[in-house]
């Protein structure tokens, strides 16, 4: 027995190319009212058909596929607004303020023989779970299997020596500063 009910209307056919053919238009009209820009209605539409590929077969009543392709539409439509609200997009240049200032100075300092050395002043317990990650991209799995150690134990520990080793670097670079601020 087929998953597609035989009563349903046989003027519908599931072929896909048949299916663009007869709803391509129509649908990109319905992005394009929705979104008013024309790639993102073009996007929809094929990111409709592609659901289609690949879940279209779920469908039991032929005479539904209208139905079902401007429902998926809209639901895409309606979920690409919702991740444009909760991560949105800015241009570089707008957000430029909100950067961190590294001058390209400072970027040449930071070589890793300096690195090494600073890890090397690390608390020895937090030493090697930095090291293992950053050096050796082990995974946490592996490092805690290695040092035989939970798992959330390694995350911490990597947490913990990262942020002494952000403060050893900072301050190898700050002592000129602190001496300017002394004699003001």
């Amino acid at each position: 027995m087929s998953p597609i009910d035989d009563s349903a209307d046989k003027s519908v056919s599931l072929d896909f190319e048949t299916l663009v053919a007869s709803y391509y238009r129509s649908l990109y009209k319905f992005a394009y009212s929705l979104t008013q820009a024309e790639a993102e209605a073009c996007d929809l539409t094929q990111q409709t058909f592609y659901i289609w590929a690949t879940k279209g077969h779920q469908l039991r009543d032929s005479s539904k596929v209208k139905t079902w392709l401007f429902t998926t539409l809209h639901r895409e439509f309606l979920e690409t607004r919702r991740r444009q609200t909760r991560f949105p997009h800015y241009e570089l240049s707008q957000v430029d303020a909100e950067l961190p200032q590294i001058s390209p100075a400072r970027i040449n300092q930071l070589d890793s023989p300096r690195v090494l050395q600073a890890l090397a002043s690390v608390d020895q317990v937090y030493q090697a779970p930095v090291a293992l990650f950053y050096l050796q991209e082990c995974s946490y799995k592996e490092i805690a299997e290695v040092l035989d150690v939970p798992m959330g134990t390694v995350k911490s520990r990597i947490a913990r020596g990262i942020g002494q080793l952000q403060k050893l670097l900072a301050s190898e670079s700050s002592p000129k500063n602190t001496k300017k601020e002394s004699r003001e």
